[in-house]
């Protein structure tokens, strides 16, 4: 095995935005965690510019934002955008919380991976994630 299919996937778990619950996000790190991922959690209210910044400084394969506050349709192409403009547009992009339906295809649209909604499985993210990277390596 090469050094880079050795290595564990890196996942940043952002809550950006002011959005003050993080119960859902905290689960999801745990499961990525509990997966053999290395997990980098950001803490809550966390501009689009600082998780760009720690998506770069840690070398993420990977992002989870977690938005319950209805800003996504802001705050989510601003994070693609910055991580386009510091030639980081191959990390998955995933975002999951209360997004309506309705925003899904526009957030795939702008680059976004997946949307995942309360109750989606765990290892039903944890799979995407595997699946999303493996084919971007």
């Amino acid at each position: 095995m090469s050094a880079e299919s050795s290595r564990k996937i890196r996942v940043v778990v952002a809550k950006p935005g002011l959005d003050g619950h993080d119960r859902g996000a905290k689960i999801i790190a745990r499961a990525l965690r509990d997966a053999g991922m290395e997990v980098i959690y950001t803490g809550l209210h966390q501009t689009p510019e600082q998780i760009a910044a720690t998506v770069i400084q840690e070398d993420a394969d990977a992002i989870g934002l977690s938005i319950l506050s209805g800003a996504h349709m802001t705050l989510v192409p601003r994070v693609v955008d910055m991580l386009s403009e510091q030639g980081a547009s191959d990390v998955v992009v995933t975002v999951g919380g209360t997004i309506p339906a309705d925003d899904v295809a526009e957030l795939k649209d702008l680059g976004v991976a997946e949307v995942f909604t309360p109750g989606s499985p765990t290892d039903a993210i944890v799979e995407f994630i595997r699946d999303a990277v493996s084919q971007r390596a």
